[in-house]
């Protein structure tokens, strides 16, 4: 919400093509304030989900499913997992997946530490983990997620 002495149409135009919510100019009403905060306030904030095939993340609640159960996953496993679905279909390098999931200079990390995740990833989201359908190696390159 933008209040403000400014009370042109093209002020308020400008302002609601920025991404205000409401505009409201000096001199307005206490109450008119009020009521349109309380407005603002009663917006449905939607949820955030992400579904690939069988595997469903509530980014509000940061839980996992997996065919409509939940699976427990540590932090790193759940930002990794997270990374990969975000960049479906995208080939993610073990540098690209270290920036993103740890410190950006890679500092306190161990060299396998992507592959040792990606294993424990796997026993929880694949059927079969040792023919992985979700969380696919790219030899050479890293990872790729796929729908499956």
């Amino acid at each position: 919400m933008m209040l403000t002495a400014r009370d042109t149409e093209m002020d308020e135009v400008k302002a609601l093509e920025l991404g205000m919510d409401d505009f409201m100019s000096k001199p307005f009403s206490l109450a008119v304030l009020k009521a349109r905060i309380k407005k603002l306030l009663r917006k449905d904030i939607p949820k955030m989900q992400m579904i690939s095939g069988d595997i469903m993340i509530d980014k509000n609640s940061c839980k996992v499913y997996k065919d409509g159960a939940e699976i427990n996953c540590s932090k790193i496993e759940y930002q990794m997992l997270t990374y990969l679905i975000e960049n479906e279909g995208i080939v993610l390098s073990k540098e690209q997946i270290l920036n993103y999931v740890w410190d950006g200079q890679g500092n306190y990390v161990e060299e396998n530490a992507v592959p040792v995740n990606v294993r424990r990833l796997r026993t929880k989201i694949e059927d079969d983990p040792k023919n992985p359908k979700h969380l696919v190696n790219v030899y050479g390159i890293g990872y790729i997620w796929k729908k499956a």
